[in-house]
């Protein structure tokens, strides 16, 4: 019999394993119509985190939810709703995309030191059933910022979903 192995601590490998070119275009940057979503992720001491990747998923400008998967080629395909954005050396992550009707992006954060993902939401300025803490800023250039705080005093909102 095998005895059980603890988890791992090395890595993570996302922007080896699991980034592609695009995968934080959801629409083609500069578009017509198109936003671009980013802001920074820190850990509890306020230090950027330059190897998190964070995972959106939104409906489109009508509020239709696409039921489709996401696409590593998206060139051609229509909205899937479904981006992937690694954050760089100072923890900055961007979307190209549109502003979702339905007004916020659910969120999905993946980093070092986390033993599973977090969820958590953006939501849209101005949006009336939006959380304290969890609306993005729109700066003077139309681009909306959200910075994601791991820990500490700044920490993000996140939310739990039972397990199935």
């Amino acid at each position: 019999m095998t005895e059980a192995t603890p988890g791992q601590t090395i890595g993570p490998f996302f922007h080896h394993a699991l980034a592609f070119p695009g995968d934080s275009e959801l629409v083609p940057f500069g578009s017509a119509g198109s936003v671009v979503l980013h802001g920074y992720v820190h850990d509890g001491a306020g230090d950027p985190v330059p190897d998190a990747m964070i995972e959106i998923r939104q409906s489109d400008a009508s509020g239709v939810v696409p039921r489709v998967g996401g696409s590593l080629r998206r060139r051609g395909a229509g909205f899937t709703g479904w981006g992937r954005s690694c954050t760089d050396s100072a923890g900055h992550y961007w979307f190209s995309t549109v502003e979702p009707a339905l007004p916020f992006f659910a969120v999905t954060v993946f980093a070092r030191g986390l033993l599973d993902r977090l969820f958590t939401r953006i939501y849209l300025p101005g949006a009336t059933d939006a959380v304290d803490g969890l609306v993005a800023s729109r700066e003077s250039d139309g681009r909306l910022r959200f910075d994601i705080h791991l820990q500490g005093p700044s920490e993000t909102v996140f939310l739990k979903f039972p397990r199935t």
